[in-house]
């Protein structure tokens, strides 16, 4: 459904009450009785999961599964794969300069990424009353997993012209692949860039957010808002992330919310921060309701705060601990 998003974000910062928009997709998969791995395989169980939850929960916005490996996988990336568990890159592409050079810009029929474009289909077409969220990864994170973690940071400094390579590559599939997105309907694209956050906020701007940048200016509009999640951010590279000039800010636990909040300009959307694992899967329904009512409570004054987790909920989160944060919520906003 064609959502003026624009529109959608100025409501959501003038209205009295708060909204949220938690990034889960693994309760709805149980919901339909599949597992992780064929929804991250069929387009069509993907759609379903993310369905069953818009039918069951007031979210703001309807989000699809955090998956890091689609865009390596299309790179050519191995990746491991298990029945209930979020797949995983095993080892990585590329082993040298020489590798950057000869590595090729993947279509957009590699891997898994025709599923994942039909999982957004569906849902753009099924889900009409919210904004639906595609995901991708960012270009740091992606050029990260093609080279190694570790490899990458240490490139940036011995041969930088080789990293901005990389990142040039990462982030022309990742343009084209949201580009995908915005045209089959899909509201927004949450970008997660997690391995910017290991960057001190000089760094994370020259080698993130001004490749980040150059996707938003590209395929943000009235129509497609760019989420950027980076919960690897600490609060030492908010600045980086507001650089980018996204619509929306998506904060992970590692930081204080009622502090990084402070650097998003009123106008775009601070999303948050609620811990995945030791909140949403691992705590009992009443500390999980004390947990967000405090998070409310220490955002009070922030009209564009939209209550999130922290990132993707992982599987097996209680219903229960997702009912109590909906519950802190509905109460608050009474």
């Amino acid at each position: 459904m064609r959502i003026n998003m624009t529109e959608w974000m100025r409501d959501i910062i003038r209205r009295k009450e708060v909204t949220a928009v938690p990034v889960m997709t693994h309760p709805g998969i149980e919901i339909t009785g599949n597992t992780v791995l064929d929804a991250v395989s069929k387009g069509e169980v993907h759609h379903n999961a993310i369905a069953a939850l818009a039918e069951k929960y007031p979210t703001a916005a309807a989000t699809v599964i955090m998956d890091l490996t689609v865009e390596a996988e299309a790179f050519g990336a191995e990746i491991s794969f298990t029945e209930n568990e979020v797949p995983a890159v095993i080892g990585h592409l590329l082993n040298g300069v020489e590798d950057i050079d000869r590595l090729e810009v993947p279509s957009l029929h590699a891997g898994r990424v025709p599923e994942y474009i039909k999982a957004n289909v569906l849902a753009a077409h099924t889900i009409t009353d919210r904004p639906v969220l595609a995901g991708c990864i960012g270009p740091f994170s992606l050029a990260g997993r093609l080279y190694d973690m570790s490899e990458i940071m240490i490139l940036i400094y011995q041969d930088t012209e080789a990293a901005h390579k990389l990142l040039g590559k990462c982030t022309d599939f990742i343009m084209k692949y949201c580009m995908a997105l915005k045209e089959v309907g899909a509201n927004g694209v949450m970008m997660a860039e997690p391995a910017a956050g290991l960057m001190s906020d000089s760094d994370c701007r020259t080698f993130s957010s001004d490749y980040v940048k150059k996707i938003v200016d590209v395929v943000q509009d009235d129509h497609f808002s760019v989420v950027l999640h980076n919960c690897g951010n600490t609060g030492h590279c908010t600045g980086a992330m507001v650089a980018t000039g996204a619509a929306a800010y998506h904060f992970g636990n590692k930081c204080d919310m009622a502090e990084v909040i402070r650097e998003v300009p009123s106008t775009a959307l601070a999303m948050g921060n609620i811990d995945p694992v030791s909140l949403f899967k691992d705590a009992t329904p009443e500390e999980m309701y004390k947990a967000t009512t405090d998070l409310l409570e220490n955002t009070r004054r922030y009209p564009n705060f939209v209550l999130s987790s922290g990132c993707d909920t992982p599987p097996h989160t209680p219903f229960a601990n997702i009912d109590a944060f909906f519950s802190a919520l509905e109460d608050f906003n009474k």
